[in-house]
């Protein structure tokens, strides 16, 4: 007959961290990492291109486009103005204007560059914080999300969304 001591705590602790080690070993798991779809960004801002020229037709030439965006209890003043003009480029700010706050939160600022040669719009700076990289390692010491710069547009495609369906001129728009 064998004699069998009974397995106490101890035993228990030392054999379930020789397992954990041994699975740790083995088991080589990394963090997915996060990659831009650079197809999907690029027509995200080709499109923001679009949307921006149906809201400011005249961007080329004009310096500002200023309209009411007829929300529910919330009216609010959005100013397109120009910062800076050049051959293939306009910076453009968007500014809001609200009585209260804008959906709980401070009135968005946006700065757009605007390339005319390539049909596409990006966001440069937004709520006073610019340059953006492609994808940032998380946590970072400015605690951006992965995929802030894609995060960002995504933003700018809804806020002109938004601009396009409850938007009013007191001016007409011609094209």
């Amino acid at each position: 007959m064998s004699e069998k001591r009974p397995e106490t705590s101890a035993d228990i602790v030392s054999r379930s961290r020789a397992v954990s080690a041994a699975r740790l070993r083995s088991y080589k798991h990394k963090p997915k990492s996060y990659s831009i779809d650079l197809q999907h960004h690029m027509a995200e801002c080709d499109a923001n291109y679009v949307r921006l020229l149906r809201l400011f037709p005249m961007l080329k030439s004009e310096d500002a486009q200023e309209f009411t965006l007829a929300l529910p209890n919330q009216p609010a003043q959005v100013l397109f103005s120009v910062v800076e003009r050049g051959p293939f480029t306009t910076l453009l700010k968007i500014s809001f204007a609200a009585e209260n706050k804008w959906m709980g939160m401070a009135t968005p600022q946006l700065e757009v560059r605007v390339y005319h040669d390539a049909r596409s719009a990006e966001v440069v700076s937004y709520q006073n914080q610019n340059y953006f990289h492609g994808k940032y390692e998380y946590p970072n010491t400015r605690m951006r999300q992965r995929d802030e710069k894609v995060q960002i547009n995504r933003f700018l495609s809804e806020f002109l969304n938004l601009c396009l369906e409850h938007g009013a001129t007191a001016k007409p728009i011609t094209f």
